[in-house]
């Protein structure tokens, strides 16, 4: 499969970029694997800057789309569910099973891109459809994501979902005198962009190999009109004026939780959203 517009098949490319960085992320501080070996109920940050929306979770069976090394899946099982992790970085996934190992817990990890979940996991049968933050800028179609979600739930089950807005991804630190200034695509096309950056969005000193990406921006009209078509009825949508990555170094102020926000009027645009919606009903 190519990406559209292009003749390179942007899993190809991706997936290097991910295996690459996985093992660095791992070590890193950010995701506090030894925070998760410390403490039987240590939840990620991301995980528990939501909990006020997320609600029980207990019981449920959950699936986590693109859940890279595993914190957040095993997060979501320790607060109950019964939780598989699905990812197509073989990498990122040896991360999350040697986690979900030495923590003891209870998780399923399955290697397959994400639009072949459905076929992979089998139709109907989640409780729960969980994508967490940074996962929809990999995907160039957002209502093929949206079908997926749909197969996946049985009716009356909600998927939840934080990303980063789109607005946010929308900026660049291009100003010539070093303001933010809206450069890349708001609303999905279908050429990517195109990206060749040699860090990561956490602390590591490792050189990587692999540094090009190609990505998509989905607007946030999009993102609900294609759950919308599949039959899923939005239940809550939040916007929040603070991201759980260091989104433009140099701009942003660290405001604990593992949150950031711009330093200069946060208040101008949306940082990320909270979206849960339930399958019929």
């Amino acid at each position: 499969m190519t990406a559209p517009g292009g003749s390179e098949d942007y899993r190809v490319v991706n997936r290097a970029n991910w295996d690459d960085r996985a093992p660095a992320h791992a070590a890193s501080p950010d995701y506090a694997v030894q925070r998760f070996l410390d403490d039987a109920e240590f939840v990620s940050d991301v995980v528990r800057f939501d909990l006020p929306r997320l609600g029980s979770v207990a019981g449920l069976r959950g699936v986590h789309l693109q859940c890279h090394i595993g914190t957040d899946t095993i997060s979501l099982a320790r607060l109950g569910a019964d939780m598989t992790g699905l990812d197509f970085s073989g990498a990122s996934l040896a991360q999350a099973r040697e986690l979900a190992r030495r923590t003891g817990a209870d998780v399923d990890f399955v290697e397959s891109d994400v639009y072949e979940a459905a076929e992979v996991l089998g139709e109907g049968g989640f409780d729960l459809v969980f994508t967490g933050i940074g996962a929809l800028c990999w995907l160039p179609d957002v209502r093929r994501w949206a079908a997926v979600v749909r197969r996946l739930l049985r009716p009356g089950g909600r998927l939840f979902l934080r990303e980063g807005h789109p607005m946010l991804w929308s900026l660049a630190d291009v100003g010539p005198d070093g303001r933010l200034v809206v450069e890349h695509p708001y609303v999905e096309r279908a050429e990517p962009t195109v990206w060749d950056e040699d860090g990561t969005y956490v602390e590591t000193d490792v050189a990587f190999v692999h540094n090009r990406t190609l990505e998509w921006n989905h607007g946030l009209g999009e993102v609900v009109a294609a759950l919308l078509d599949e039959g899923l009825r939005l239940t809550q949508l939040v916007e929040h004026d603070s991201v759980p990555w260091d989104a433009f170094p140099g701009h942003m102020e660290r405001i604990g939780g593992g949150e950031f926000r711009l330093a200069d009027r946060p208040w101008r645009l949306p940082h990320s959203y909270t979206l849960q919606a339930v399958l019929g009903g």
